[in-house]
């Protein structure tokens, strides 16, 4: 085991921001007030206390090596999507080796009617959080019933004394079709537009970090709105390859879901700021399916209803900053 991030200062050092889909950290418990029931030892999956411990290792192990190759230590700020409460999210830090780590982490309940809610989990030794709230993302289906959709999460706080704005996205589904459904996704972007814009008449070139499961593409309408009306860069568009990579995989096509946006400002290089080096996948090998059809796709703790023991249906992506001192 790896001892917590006691690293002696250098005029630059790195930091590594990521954000991971946990596909259904669901714990085994019954919740009258979701559709959590599937996830119980009697439910269709035989979510039972075993498997809910197994994933948990799964996903500690995993976040604590986000980045290493360049950056050998556990990352300082983690978005999450697919955790249904406090509870869990607190047993993922207790999880070695993420238990000897100084992790805290910002949850708020959503009206999502599953139960699967965003975080942002913090270094308590880098972030200082300063304030913290659920941005409601209010739209309705075709037929003007209210989708009962995740809140995006927003984190105001300071990053090594530099203030930062963080927002967690985990947009709507797909579900009824990609193009039927992009509508709400849009309207996602233009709410976090909103915001931005909101912080830019009280801040001259604020430090935006945008990350999530989208459910769109860089290329998509709501990524392109989000990026060009809030003067964000996307650095993921080059990762993006639909034939052979991306952070999750439907059918036979890659798809580039998870991002993370930042803004022009961490491109300042100015002492005691953030600069931004590089965004990437963290698809290692440890996380793919083995063998089979699927080989070098994600390995899921699910498909339908079937078991099979992985760690998730997306792949982490990270994005590394150096803080010039």
């Amino acid at each position: 085991m790896r001892l917590p991030f006691f690293k002696k200062k250098t005029k630059k050092q790195r930091y590594t921001v990521a954000f991971y889909n946990l596909e259904n950290l669901f714990d085994p418990e019954r919740n009258v007030n979701i559709l959590d029931k599937d996830f119980t030892p009697n439910g269709v999956k035989k979510w039972t206390v075993e498997k809910y411990q197994r994933k948990l290792q799964k996903l500690a192990k995993t976040i604590f090596k986000i980045g290493d190759e360049e950056h050998p230590y556990p990352p300082a700020l983690i978005g999450v999507a697919e955790a249904e409460n406090n509870s869990v999210l607190k047993a993922l830090l207790d999880t070695d080796p993420l238990d000897d780590v100084d992790y805290g982490f910002i949850h708020f309940d959503s009206p999502d009617e599953r139960g699967i809610d965003t975080g942002l989990i913090y270094r308590k030794r880098f972030f200082k959080v300063l304030h913290a709230e659920p941005l409601a993302l209010l739209v309705d289906n075709v037929g003007g019933v209210r989708d009962t959709t995740r809140d995006i999460l927003y984190v105001k706080g300071e990053l090594n004394k530099e203030l930062v704005h963080v927002f967690v996205n985990h947009w709507p589904s797909r579900r009824d079709g990609g193009v039927e459904t992009e509508y709400k996704r849009v309207i996602a972007a233009k709410e976090i537009i909103q915001r931005i814009e909101a912080i830019k008449i009280e801040e001259l070139d604020p430090n935006i970090i945008v990350m999530g499961d989208f459910n769109d593409d860089p290329s998509s309408l709501s990524m392109q709105t989000l990026k060009d009306e809030a003067g964000l860069f996307n650095p993921m568009e080059t990762l993006h390859i639909p034939n052979s990579r991306g952070s999750s995989v439907y059918g036979s096509k890659w798809n580039m879901f998870d991002q993370i946006l930042v803004s022009n400002s961490f491109f300042n290089y100015e002492k005691n700021t953030h600069s931004f080096d590089k965004t990437d996948i963290f698809d290692h090998k440890s996380l793919r399916e083995k063998k089979g059809k699927y080989k070098g796709t994600p390995y899921r703790t699910f498909v339908s209803d079937k078991y099979l023991g992985g760690y998730s249906d997306h792949f982490p992506v990270y994005a590394m900053f150096t803080f010039n001192s």
